[in-house]
């Protein structure tokens, strides 16, 4: 799924997709094309809003928690003055294993819906993004996706 080569700790804009294993509907459903996120889709955009506080080169742009996936664009920004650099695979690895832990936690103190083996596939989806159409191509995906549920590859189990 990685652009083999590439370096996805350099600056740029990545689109990503993230979803939930078996493409269970956990986080929430979609009504009159809008999201309306349950108390697990609320835990899953508070964990991804704490990103930058984790990460002080990652940026958040435009994303939408989805009833079984999740699309965002992070913005990786460089620094010179931070030694450390923060790779896409490091967001993705630590909002999974957040994520994963407070949805436990959810199961067993709130009664939400349990999941079998692994909340998250165990892979995500990734597209560098290239220039400013793109950008805006891809913010106008997101921002509409909720509308386009039913016709969404990412729909089923």
């Amino acid at each position: 799924m990685r652009l083999q080569g590439y370096d996805y700790s350099q600056e740029g804009a990545y689109f990503v997709t993230i979803c939930v294993e078996h493409r269970l509907h956990l986080f929430g459903n979609i009504e009159n094309e809008s999201m309306l996120l349950n108390p697990a889709g609320d835990m899953i955009a508070l964990w991804w809003e704490k990103i930058s506080q984790k990460y002080a080169d990652v940026e958040l742009d435009h994303w939408v928690v989805m009833p079984n996936h999740f699309h965002a664009i992070v913005v990786i920004c460089r620094d010179v003055s931070m030694p450390d650099r923060t790779a896409l695979s490091d967001v993705i690895r630590w909002f999974k294993t957040m994520t994963t832990t407070a949805y436990i936690r959810g199961v067993r103190a709130e009664q939400w819906e349990p999941f079998v083996g692994s909340l998250w596939q165990r892979n995500y989806y990734d597209h560098i993004v290239r220039d400013d159409a793109d950008l805006q191509r891809i913010r106008e995906y997101i921002e509409y996706n909720p509308a386009r549920w039913h016709a969404d590859t990412l729909y089923g189990p």
